[in-house]
């Protein structure tokens, strides 16, 4: 079973926050926009409920998890 990855995005001033077994597939269907956070590699349903947690935040609190997370992309 492939891992998936959550991942938020930027373009436009918007964050989005999705998951995905294949990043960069994803990030190509969305327009190549800047990845600015990931988590991986993690099981459908733990992906599920962390992509349902983060889209309930605030935009400051994602923007706190994007400047201080580990899964910031290199």
């Amino acid at each position: 079973m492939a891992p998936w990855f959550l991942y938020i995005c930027g373009k436009n001033a918007r964050f989005y926050v999705g998951i995905t077994t294949n990043l960069g597939n994803r990030l190509r269907q969305h327009g190549d926009p800047e990845l600015l956070y990931q988590e991986g590699p993690l099981t459908r349903a733990e992906a599920v409920q962390r992509e349902r947690q983060i889209k309930g935040w605030s935009r400051e609190k994602k923007l706190k998890l994007i400047a201080n997370g580990p899964g910031k992309p290199k």
